[in-house]
């Protein structure tokens, strides 16, 4: 089989290398297609390819569509909204992520971040330390177990939410359950948002939300900025100037968060909480197996599109 990684922003040489590795020893072709500029460059490189592995290049329908060949594609990380689910679901296509591979990396972003607000962006003046802080966790799947974890072991008190985790799980790992969001909000110092962009998420974090926080609250997103009701977020902040915002995935309108809250708010200049060399290589080595898995026995264990 032909596997190609199109990867506008290309793995590490060493993950490029694995990749190779793997699919050879299975006996697939590995091409690539790496710092592509324009989007016929993909359409052109899909025509007779078998799978595909893809970091947050755009696998859309008309991508879909350009590639008859093609049954499974793997995004290499945890989210997904880069994949067209339906028509990679429309075409027989198997769709996949590879979760957990990169969440120790967002994990320590996510605290890296506390310490940098609570340290007033590392500027002079007083600023907190995180041992006896509360922090919330809003979905405590890979990433969100992992900054508990590391909470903990810096003395902050760790609650949860997620409805789709058991409370007995929560309370088994030393993580109170939140009974509601709102309690969470407005019992915890930091909220760390671990949510994906749903229908059901989309523009969720909004006035009422983070208005709930103590004082000197700071919400932390390392999630994914759509997530984020921004005029609202907007609001919270000029009628709460105790509250801080800080996001690993920049606002439409950041430019005008910066200039309106800079003492409140910061954003990374991209999104990096992937950024780290052992999650580059885990991601695309962990996309390789899976693809070389479902050619050889059939394997869906990650399959997004069921």
């Amino acid at each position: 089989m032909k596997i190609l990684v199109a990867t506008e922003k290309p793995f590490a040489a060493a993950a490029v290398n694995g990749i190779k590795d793997i699919a050879q020893k299975a006996g697939h072709e590995v091409v690539l297609l790496e710092k592509y500029t324009d989007k016929a460059q993909l359409l052109e490189a899909v025509a007779d390819v078998d799978a595909m592995i893809v970091r947050s290049d755009k696998v859309t329908a008309e991508v879909v569509a350009a590639a008859p060949q093609l049954k499974i594609v793997v995004r290499a990380g945890a989210g997904f909204d880069n994949l067209d689910l339906p028509a990679c679901t429309e075409k027989g296509i198997v769709a996949m992520n590879t979760p957990g591979q990169n969440s120790n990396a967002v994990a320590e972003l996510a605290l890296a971040m506390m310490i940098f607000m609570s340290r007033n962006q590392f500027t002079p003046g007083t600023g907190m330390e995180l041992k006896g802080k509360k922090v919330g966790i809003q979905a405590y799947g890979n990433v969100g177990r992992l900054v508990a974890e590391k909470a903990k072991a810096l003395g902050m008190e760790v609650m949860a939410f997620d409805p789709f985790v058991p409370a007995e799980k929560m309370v088994a790992e030393g993580v109170t359950p939140a009974e509601t969001l709102e309690q969470m909000y407005e019992q915890c110092n930091f909220i760390s948002l671990h949510i994906p962009a749903i229908p059901a998420t989309i523009g969720s974090i909004n006035y009422d939300l983070v208005s709930r926080m103590p004082k000197g609250g700071c919400l932390v997103n390392t999630a994914r900025k759509e997530v984020i009701n921004e005029p609202e977020l907007v609001k919270v902040l000029s009628d709460r100037p105790d509250l801080k915002y800080v996001t690993d995935v920049a606002a439409a309108i950041q430019a005008e968060l910066n200039e309106k809250f800079p003492k409140q708010v910061f954003a990374t200049p991209k999104k990096m909480g992937a950024e780290t060399a052992e999650a580059n290589i885990n991601a695309g080595l962990a996309a390789a197996q899976q693809i070389c898995d479902y050619f050889a026995t059939g394997c869906t264990k990650f399959q997004l599109n069921k």
